[in-house]
């Protein structure tokens, strides 16, 4: 009497499921062992029932065979993420490339007077660049006058320092409050110098 086709579902009465998953589990570790056997083959076969219970199968030790799957997967992974890498390179390089050819078209056209005719795509191309070179050129030249400006505001707090300070000596010299009348007395050179600090 010929078997019928079993159909690939869960089987839903628990005493039918427990009986196959025994008989199919015990078929299953008699052909890993064969094979193994036959083809010296390393085999290591982990089962859990539906209940938590490990069933396990190991040629060369279950310990031994992993530490091998988890190098060879590592390499794999490894090797793929070369490829990757590899791949990634390449694009950028054809990217790089065809920006380059772009950009020589484009100077060309603007110093030769249009002798390399360009599509509207290439000159489109060559339009966001020099948006991107001119935003790039502004902010250097904003960074460059805010030095300047933070400059200059240091060179002006150390001449108010050095004015305060002579101010300080004159009147320590000649009075409290120097007035038109006192400064006719004090000598030329001091006079120019504080004039000099006040700007």
């Amino acid at each position: 009497m010929a078997r019928g086709k079993v159909q690939m579902r869960r089987i839903e009465n628990p005493v039918h499921r427990q009986v196959t998953f025994c008989k199919r589990r015990s078929g299953l570790l008699k052909k890993a062992k064969e094979l193994s056997v036959l083809c010296d083959a390393e085999i290591g076969l982990i089962i859990f029932s539906s209940h938590g219970k490990l069933y396990e199968l190991a040629t060369n030790g279950m310990q031994g065979l992993l530490e091998k799957y988890m190098k060879s997967a590592r390499c794999s992974v490894e090797k793929q993420a070369d490829e990757n890498n590899v791949l990634e390179s390449k694009m950028e390089v054809s990217m790089l490339k065809n920006e380059i050819d772009v950009l020589q078209k484009g100077l060309r056209y603007m110093f030769e007077g249009g002798a390399g005719k360009m599509s509207l795509d290439e000159l489109r191309i060559l339009e966001n660049n020099l948006e991107v070179w001119m935003y790039h050129i502004r902010s250097a030249k904003m960074d460059i006058m805010a030095q300047e400006i933070q400059l200059l505001k240091n060179k002006e707090g150390i001449l108010k320092a050095a004015n305060k300070c002579l101010q300080e000596q004159m009147e320590m010299q000649y009075g409290a409050v120097t007035t038109d009348q006192t400064m006719a007395n004090i000598p030329y050179s001091l006079t120019i110098q504080n004039e000099i600090y006040q700007y």
